[in-house]
């Protein structure tokens, strides 16, 4: 099987996985993007959880958060798209995976990718590089991916 390479760029507000990497980055490749809304502490927390009563008497205190309502949501934005890249992994759609992401995303990525899409990660940079156009994107992303010394060949 011909290898495929695919590119998840990520961050904790939107995600763009490229699809087909080429070493001609001047190639127009297709894109899956993913977005969720970017939420402050403050606009979290404005929902408070509220207020609990006392077994015993008349008294009630404020009800704390379970967890980081922050960490929480990006957890749950990492988790869409690996659910997303997990179903095109079982369908074949591609053969090795490049990681790209802010490093709190990308440490979240590792701790939560599954076995079977882990071992086809073939590299990972620590950087936020959404801010790029997509031309320039795909061009940091071929270069980074296709480095010298690559093991793949000119079979990607």
């Amino acid at each position: 099987m011909k290898d495929i390479v695919w590119a998840l760029v990520m961050n904790s507000t939107q995600a763009r996985i490229i699809k087909g990497i080429t070493k001609n980055a001047l190639e127009d490749v297709p894109e899956l993007v993913l977005e969720t809304d970017h939420k402050d502490l403050g606009e979290i927390m404005s929902d408070k959880p509220g207020r609990s009563f006392a077994s015993v008497g008349s008294g009630r205190s404020a009800m704390e958060y379970a967890s980081d309502p922050v960490k929480d949501a990006k957890r749950a934005f990492v988790a869409q798209a690996i659910t997303l890249l997990h179903q095109h992994f079982v369908k074949h759609s591609f053969t090795h995976l490049a990681i790209i992401a802010e490093p709190v995303i990308l440490g979240m990525l590792r701790d939560d990718l599954p076995a079977d899409l882990s071992a086809v990660v073939i590299a990972e940079m620590p950087k936020n590089l959404l801010h790029e156009r997509p031309q320039a994107l795909r061009q940091i992303v071929s270069e980074f991916v296709f480095a010298p010394g690559d093991a793949r060949g000119s079979d990607a």
